[in-house]
C-alpha cells in the first residue's frame, strides 16, 4: 500500500463514519499561539476541544504536517522525522472512547490488513490524582488484544496546562520475519507505537488540579511515516515510496554511513518543508529552527568531505518535497535559500577556526569560554564543538 494509498484508506473509513475532512494547516500556527511550530495533529483544533463549536461539526479526520525538534538528537533511526504527517480523527463531544478504539481496530484490521496477533496496546493505569482507565482496558479484552496498564506512559497532555486525559496506545510487533511476539511494550523495544487514542476529559490547572471538561473529547493521532513503513513492510521510515527518490539520489552523491545519511536526508527535507511554509532563516524563533537544522545538515556533511556542497542537491528532490506536502513555492527559489545559507555557514565556520587557534581557547574550554564565544563573535557552542572535534 503506498503513501496516497494509506491517506485515503484512513480518510475514506472516517468519512464513512460521519467525519468531515478539514484541511490540515501548515507547520505554522495562528498568531495568538505561543508555539513556534504544529507539533501534533491536534494542535489547531485545541479551543474545539475545549468546548468550543467546530464550524464542519463534531466529528472530524484530516492529515496535519508536525514539525518536532524535541527528538532531533534521536533523528537518524528507524523511526523518528522532524517534519512529519499525522492522521488524526476527532469526536467534540459526539462519541465515546470504547467506539474510537473499536473503530481503530476495525481499520487497522480489516482496512489495511494488519494482523491482530502483531498488536498489543497498553492503557492508563491510575496515579494519585484517577483511577486506571477500566474501560479503554474492557474494549480491548473484549476485542481480543493483549493489553498492558501502565502508570506513566498512558497519560496525554497539551503541556503543564490545558485539556488532557488517559490515552491508549496501539504497538505493532518488528521483530521481524520468523519472530514471534514477545514480552509487552515497556519490555521490549521491537514493539513500536503506531496509533494513539486520548480520552480528552479533564483541564489542568496551573496548581496541577484536574478539572472535568464540560464536554469530554476524543483525539486519535497516527505517524503517517511509521504507519507505511508498518504496511510496506520496511525496517525504516527512509526505506518507504516517501523517501524513495532521496534514498536512489543522494547516497551515490554523497558517501555517508546510514545513520548521517538519514540525517542529511530529513533536515534538508524538513528544511524544504518550513521554507515552503514561509520560514526564512535567523537568529531568533522559527527562523532559528530552520537555520540550525541546515547547519546540522552542513555539518554531517562535511565531517569526512568539505568538498561536499549543497550545489549539487537535485532540483527533483526539492519538487518531489513541495509536491507532497501540497506546497506551491518554486524549487529554484528554494534551493538559491539553501545555497545563501550554505554561504553563510562557510564563511561563519572560517571566522570560527581563526578565533579558536588563538592560544587562549587551547585546551578544554570552560563555560565562561562558550558564553564569549557565543556572545562576542557568534559561534554557538555546537558548532564551536564541532571544530574542536575536526581540529
Amino acid at each position: 500500500m503506498s503513501t496516497d494509498e494509506t491517506v485515503r484508506t484512513f480518510t475514506d473509513f472516517y468519512r464513512q463514519r460521519g467525519h468531515r475532512p478539514i484541511t490540515g494547516s501548515s507547520l505554522l500556527p495562528p498568531p495568538s499561539d505561543s508555539v513556534l511550530f504544529t507539533t501534533s495533529g491536534m494542535h489547531p483544533l485545541t479551543p474545539y476541544l475545549q468546548g468550543r463549536p467546530h464550524p464542519q461539526g463534531r466529528r472530524l479526520t484530516n492529515v496535519q504536517r508536525c514539525l518536532r525538534t524535541t527528538d532531533l538528537d534521536e533523528v537518524g533511526d528507524s523511526t523518528h522525522l522532524t517534519v512529519f504527517e499525522m492522521l488524526g480523527s476527532w469526536s467534540l463531544g459526539d462519541y465515546g472512547h470504547s467506539q474510537s478504539l473499536r473503530w481503530g481496530y476495525e481499520l487497522l484490521r480489516d482496512g489495511f490488513g494488519i494482523p491482530p496477533e502483531r498488536l498489543h496496546v497498553t492503557v492508563f493505569g491510575g496515579d494519585g490524582q484517577v483511577g486506571p482507565d477500566t474501560e479503554s482496558l474492557r474494549t480491548w479484552q473484549d476485542l481480543g488484544l493483549p493489553v498492558e496498564p501502565t502508570e506513566d506512559e498512558n497519560w496525554w497532555s497539551n503541556g503543564p496546562v490545558g485539556p488532557c486525559g488517559p490515552d491508549s496506545e496501539i504497538f505493532f510487533w518488528t521483530g521481524g520475519p520468523g519472530t514471534p511476539p514477545q514480552g509487552t511494550p515497556t519490555t521490549d523495544p521491537r514493539w513500536v507505537e503506531i496509533w494513539n487514542h486520548v480520552n480528552m476529559r479533564y483541564r489542568r490547572h496551573e496548581d496541577g488540579s484536574l478539572e472535568p471538561l464540560p464536554r469530554p473529547g476524543i483525539d486519535t493521532g497516527m505517524g503517517l511515516e511509521r504507519l507505511v513503513t508498518v504496511l510496506q513492510g520496511q525496517r525504516s521510515v527512509y526505506d518507504t515510496d516517501v523517501f524513495e527518490p532521496w534514498m536512489r539520489l543522494l547516497p551515490p552523491l554523497w558517501d555517508l554511513d546510514e545513520r548521517p545519511m538519514r540525517l542529511v536526508c530529513d533536515h534538508l527535507r524538513s528544511s524544504i518543508v518550513v521554507i515552503g511554509d514561509g520560514v526564512r532563516p535567523s537568529n531568533t524563533g522559527r527562523g532559528y529552527v530552520l537555520r540550525r537544522l541546515i547547519r546540522r545538515l552542513l555539518t554531517t556533511l562535511r565531517r569526512d568531505g568539505r568538498s561536499r556542497t549543497l550545489t549539487d542537491l537535485p532540483l527533483e528532490l526539492i519538487g518531489h518535497t513541495l509536491d507532497h506536502f501540497r506546497q506551491s513555492y518554486d524549487p529554484g527559489t528554494v534551493r538559491e535559500l539553501l545555497l545563501e545559507e550554505e554561504l553563510r555557514f562557510t564563511k561563519l565556520l572560517e571566522r570560527g577556526q581563526r578565533v579558536l587557534s588563538r592560544p587562549e581557547f587551547k585546551g578544554p574550554l570552560s563555560e565562561d569560554d562558550y558564553r564569549y564565544l557565543h556572545d562576542t563573535h557568534g559561534l554557538p557552542r555546537d558548532l564551536v564543538a564541532g571544530l574542536l572535534t575536526t581540529d
